[in-house]
């Protein structure tokens, strides 16, 4: 086969010489059809290139590479887990994020301060609603969303194809009821349980992040499994890490090391005791004991340097990491929420948003992590700033898509927006200066 060098940008066409069949055949290649995010657009294009194949035999269908709807998932050799690939959401996902604020009614100007919003998306006959429409119904299934609820879909469930037992003894289907009967009365208010009709076995539940601590109205997801001997054995306990580790006890393979799951050393009540152990303690322990204000002495060995200069600064430190990665949680759950958890999921980040933005910006501005109270923010002294670190840096990233995703929940971004606006113009205003200025 011989390439004659005759091609365009637009519709890349390639005169080729076809030895055997001693003829010239053209084959057009679009650029819209490779890595494209919308098929619909891209039909007609499709045809008009499998039409030009079928005019030349040694080309096969297998040389043209299809990208919609890819993901990639990374396989850690340490923990055995697969996590999602951070990079790849960062570069892919705000092109398809920003379609969401076609139609929606933001600030004048917004677009022009966030990079990613100028990179226009195909237009396509989708019948967006209002930004009113969407907030209501928001927040209306939030208002109705149960604290413990009974469902039928357990298909992405951790433990779904793992059964406890074939054929459950009476004792244990009176303890699992009795289970869900504490549950349903007596859950705090931070915390979330759906259990299943045809799976008495399995249960999922969602934790609140503590206020005072870096994971503050963060969402912390645990898919649960009684096993066939419970309660002689505690139950088995996975966590949704998202692909990280944001606490010394929670892995980013999904376990979880707590003493009354018997998946750490302890002694006496800090064990599971199956005359006295239930399901709520292990909910309520995850969220007291394991997210709590300083997670860095949850490391083996590291309590004893608490109340030292050292290992204050090193959880500080650790405070901080744990809260870019409770944002990099709080994404993931937005993005990918749990079956089941939907509404909740935009129902919280639409009340908790704002509360999150500020205590970002605080942080952006020298607070310490974990200091912020809901949206009560004190004033930083000079000397108590801390530096501009990457810490602060990688936040700004951060607070950037969580402003986006917020947005289209219908959070109250309005302050955090209209800033936006004023530091783009800002930041054009300086662009344009310096432009003059190199010109004379």
């Amino acid at each position: 086969m011989i390439i004659s060098e005759s091609t365009d940008y637009k519709n890349k066409q390639t005169v080729e010489y076809d030895v055997d069949r001693e003829k010239e055949v053209k084959v057009v290649y679009s650029n819209d059809l490779i890595g494209s995010s919308s098929n619909s657009s891209n039909l007609g294009v499709q045809n008009d290139v499998l039409m030009n194949i079928a005019e030349c035999s040694d080309l096969e269908l297998e040389d043209f590479t299809y990208l919609d709807g890819v993901e990639e998932y990374v396989y850690d050799e340490d923990d055995g887990d697969y996590g999602y690939d951070t990079e790849l959401i960062d570069i892919d996902y705000p092109y398809n994020l920003a379609a969401k604020f076609d139609d929606l009614d933001l600030p004048p100007g917004v677009e022009a301060s966030v990079p990613w919003l100028q990179k226009s998306e195909p237009k396509m006959p989708i019948d967006f609603k209002s930004r009113a429409q969407i907030e209501d119904e928001i927040e209306t299934k939030f208002k109705l969303f149960k604290q413990f609820d009974t469902v039928e879909d357990y298909s992405d469930h951790y433990y779904a194809n793992s059964s406890a037992s074939n054929k459950p003894s009476k004792d244990w289907t009176k303890r699992i009821q009795h289970e869900w009967e504490v549950l349903g009365k007596d859950l705090p208010e931070t915390i979330f349980v759906r259990v299943y009709e045809d799976r008495m076995d399995l249960l999922r539940a969602v934790v609140i992040g503590p206020a005072g601590t870096p994971y503050h109205d963060g969402l912390f997801f645990f898919d649960i499994q009684f096993p066939s001997n419970y309660p002689r054995s505690p139950p088995f306990v996975h966590y949704h890490s998202g692909g990280v580790r944001l606490n010394p006890n929670l892995y980013a393979c999904g376990k979880v090391c707590l003493s009354l799951l018997n998946t750490w050393i302890g002694s006496g009540c800090e064990m599971w005791n199956p005359s006295n152990s239930t399901m709520l303690q292990v909910l309520v322990s995850i969220q007291a004991l394991v997210l709590n204000s300083k997670p860095y002495f949850n490391e083996p060995g590291y309590s004893e340097t608490a109340n030292t200069p050292r290992g204050e600064r090193n959880s500080l430190a650790y405070n901080e990491e744990a809260f870019l990665l409770s944002c990099k949680t709080m994404l993931y759950s937005l993005r990918k929420p749990l079956k089941h958890f939907e509404d909740f999921v935009a129902g919280h980040f639409r009340k908790q948003g704002h509360v999150i933005l500020v205590a970002c910006r605080a942080y952006m501005g020298g607070a310490q992590v974990g200091s912020i109270i809901k949206d009560e923010v004190h004033d930083v002294s000079e000397g108590d700033k801390t530096p501009v670190t990457e810490f602060k840096s990688r936040l700004k990233k951060l607070f950037d898509d969580l402003l986006m995703e917020f947005t289209v929940k219908g959070a109250d971004c309005d302050e955090f927006l209209a800033q936006k606006v004023k530091d783009g113009a800002a930041a054009a205003a300086a662009a344009k200066a310096c432009d003059t200025t190199l010109r004379l």
